[in-house]
């Protein structure tokens, strides 16, 4: 669909993505969506039709636009109700590569989204011979209700990768009995799981690709020579995915629709609801795969550049399904502290492979903020909650003699890591109990006495000790893996920042939860536990995200563009969905110039409604 009116309507579609067929929440009848066309200055209507039974919404991912045409219930608009028609109309101020999709509880999972291309009022600057959208998206046969569910009472139910014996004895083959148990009784005292990276598994999942399952084959057609803009979106639930074309490199040129300087790399991550568009150049008359992996390696989709319909080349293999590091635990690159052989730096470790078997059953391809100035990289890491854990009797932020069985344990480096002395008492270090730490060779943890323990409640399980600050690290699972790896380091937006006034003032927001309980939120607090965060309309704000979890969190704000800084400060790429990956820190400006009430949120969907979001009111 191209020009300024567009008539959508939601309504249920039959559907047979695995051999069965279900009934999916549809745009126009299909998923993804149909692709919305635009044109930058113009002004668009869009009349968003509801057929279903219940309320539904379409909200535009990315646009800039009065908050009254944003699409979210209860804070732009009521919903659409059934039966209903809802008119969308605003100037179109941008161009870029963006997507739409439903903001009305887990219809997003069932099928209400697609992608939108808006094209520059005048020439474009990325000139290419063919331009296609290639919309990655995970589906389920399951009802998302019995998910979250599931979530609920085991966080880990679609997790089909936990350690097994095998993998225990691979591990004693490679590094020797002793540290094969150290490495598995430190896991299994701090109650924590060393792969978990995502919440929902190919155990259920059907990862697609523009709507098409792996073996569908979707194709896009292009001739030896030709250049090819691939505009990619994750329109995803809650799956990220890693992208690469065996046998191609891949030049990015654009990031969350904002053009960047042109980085030509072999890979890439794109987390939930972030968009790249990269350059290909067809270099011969033969078929190359587009492939993209699962952030947990549990499956994957694919489609296929070609010169001609019918033709595929061959699928690579998933990449080792390797363990956490202590990166992404936020303790930091600590000298010696190899977590039982597990790898600091986070590479990949030979014997922290998972085999490569798919579970069974799967479907496969094959101001309520804190406001205060930035922490230092190195802000506290709470440990309360901890079994038997009393810092020698003494009471949590006194100075307090490591327990007996730390022995040895040397962990005075933490002495610089302490957070102020304001901080309140409490913690949970990732369920870490002291026991577990005793597992951690050549860390003395005995000047751990003048740390000062950070406040929590039921909805924390853990704190960042050391968050890195780092654009440089591409993430678990893709570090040293011997390909050129796409970072947020990678992209500097083309033009600089839109607004180059300093910040007036800084706002820090911890990205918290309790895996055990699927306990999302902001700073220990569920959106309903939590007041608006305000911005005074016209002022310029730095917003720095501590992510106190294991898990990549796509925090997206909308109405505004966050606009990433580099560890020095510096104004490094302008996003409306930025990744904060596990133990890490990010930092953005934003100017607050769009008065209204703005959701402010994890893009994991299942995270979002266990509580990851806060309004954001500009007034």
């Amino acid at each position: 669909m191209q020009g300024t009116e567009f008539d959508l309507a939601i309504g249920s579609t039959p559907v047979n993505f695995t051999g069965k067929e279900r009934h999916a929440t549809t745009v126009n009848g299909g998923v993804p969506g149909p692709l919305l066309r635009m044109r930058e200055g113009t002004t668009v209507t869009l009349r968003v039709t509801n057929r279903l039974a219940e309320d539904s919404s379409i909200h535009w991912h990315g646009l800039i636009l009065p908050f009254e045409m944003d699409g979210v219930p209860s804070f732009s608009f009521p919903g659409i109700g059934p039966g209903e028609t809802f008119t969308y109309q605003f100037k179109v101020q941008q161009s870029g590569t963006y997507w739409y999709h439903s903001h009305s509880r887990f219809q997003e999972q069932t099928g209400v989204y697609g992608p939108i291309v808006i094209d520059p009022a005048g020439p474009d600057p990325i000139q290419a011979d063919r331009d296609y959208v290639v919309m990655l998206s995970d589906w389920t046969d399951d009802e998302p209700e019995w998910i979250f569910r599931r979530l609920k009472q085991s966080s880990d139910f679609f997790n089909y990768q936990m350690p097994t014996v095998g993998d225990f004895f691979q591990d004693v083959r490679q590094m020797g009995l002793s540290k094969a148990f150290e490495k598995r009784r430190m896991w299994d005292q701090m109650r924590m799981n060393p792969t978990d990276l995502g919440d929902v598994s190919g155990a259920t999942f059907t990862y697609l690709t523009n709507g098409t399952s792996p073996a569908g084959n979707w194709t896009a057609i292009a001739r030896p020579g030709e250049r090819v803009r691939l505009r990619f979106i994750n329109g995803a639930a809650t799956s990220i995915f890693d992208v690469r074309i065996p046998g191609l490199k891949m030049t990015v040129v654009s990031a969350d629709g904002q053009n960047v300087e042109p980085v030509t790399v072999d890979e890439f991550r794109i987390s939930v609801a972030e968009t790249y568009d990269v350059v290909v150049q067809m270099p011969d008359d033969r078929a190359y795969t587009i492939f993209a992996q699962s952030i947990d390696r549990s499956g994957y989709t694919r489609g296929t550049l070609a010169p001609r319909l019918g033709m595929s080349a061959a699928v690579p293999e998933m990449d080792p399904k390797t363990w956490l590091s202590m990166v992404d635990m936020g303790m930091g690159n600590m000298p010696g502290h190899d977590m039982g052989a597990m790898n600091v730096q986070g590479s990949p470790q030979p014997s922290a492979a998972m085999g490569q078997s798919h579970p069974p059953g799967g479907q496969h391809g094959g101001a309520a903020g804190t406001t205060a100035t930035s922490p230092s990289p190195g802000a506290g890491h709470a440990m309360h909650d901890m079994p038997g854990h009393t810092m020698g009797g003494a009471t949590p932020g006194a100075a307090q003699a490591a327990p007996s069985g730390m022995a040895g344990h040397d962990m005075s480096a933490m002495n610089s890591q302490s957070t102020p002395a304001s901080a309140q008492g409490g913690g949970n270090m990732a369920g870490h109990t002291m026991e577990g730490m005793a597992g951690m060779s050549g860390h003395d943890m005995s000047s751990m006495q003048d740390m000062t323990m950070l406040g929590t409640e039921p909805g924390v399980d853990s704190r960042s000790m050391a968050p890195s600050k780092s654009l440089s690290d591409p993430g678990p699972r893709l570090r040293d893996n011997g390909r050129r790896v796409l970072t947020y380091a990678d992209l500097r937006t083309i033009g600089g920042p839109i607004d180059q006034r300093p910040p007036s003032r800084e706002i820090t927001l911890r990205l918290t939860g309790n895996m055990q309980r699927f306990i999302w939120g902001f700073d220990g607090k569920k959106f309903h536990e939590a007041e608006p965060v305000y911005f005074k309309y016209g002022e310029r704000l730095r917003v720095t995200l501590i992510n106190d979890s294991m898990m990549n969190h796509p925090i997206h704000l909308h109405g505004m563009w966050s606009e990433v800084e580099n560890e020095n400060g510096q104004f490094q790429v302008r996003k409306h969905t930025v990744n904060v990956q596990p133990g890490k820190q990010l930092t953005f400006q934003v100017t607050a110039d769009a008065i209204g009430q703005w959701a402010f949120h994890c893009h994991l969907l299942y995270h979002m409604e266990a509580g990851m979001f806060r309004k954001v009111i500009v007034a």
